[in-house]
């Protein structure tokens, strides 16, 4: 599995290119339960995928209760995070899911986060 390019963005971590993209729009799953995820790969060549869950919902889910806009410093500790729970983005193999709790993303920001409320639909 691989990630499109069109849509996604480029980082880099530790001198390491990857490629990252959030759909645009949820799968039928994630519009009802709300988790916002996202895919890491390296930028160039095969490997293993990282599917990233975070404990917030995407803006555009039917339930969610709060979200909070990811930004290129979250996606680096994620991938700092995924790397010493055993992720070698190198070797091809089935994606490699990796749950961030609320603790997980305390310590990744520096304190507790900050969610925004969603707007309310009608």
């Amino acid at each position: 599995m691989a990630i499109p390019r069109k849509g996604s963005r480029l980082i880099t971590v530790d001198g390491v290119a990857y490629r990252w993209r959030i759909r645009r729009k949820p799968a039928y799953g994630q519009a009802i339960e709300g988790a916002l995820t996202f895919a890491i790969e390296l930028a160039e060549g095969p490997g293993r995928v990282l599917l990233v869950s975070l404990p917030f919902s995407r803006p555009d889910a039917w339930v969610g209760e709060r979200t909070m806009a990811v930004r290129p410093a979250l996606v680096a500790a994620v991938v700092r995070m995924a790397l010493g729970q055993g992720w070698d983005p190198c070797r091809a193999g089935r994606a490699f899911d990796l749950d961030v709790t609320e603790d997980d993303l305390a310590a990744m920001l520096g304190g507790p986060p900050v969610y925004e409320v969603p707007f309310a639909r009608r």
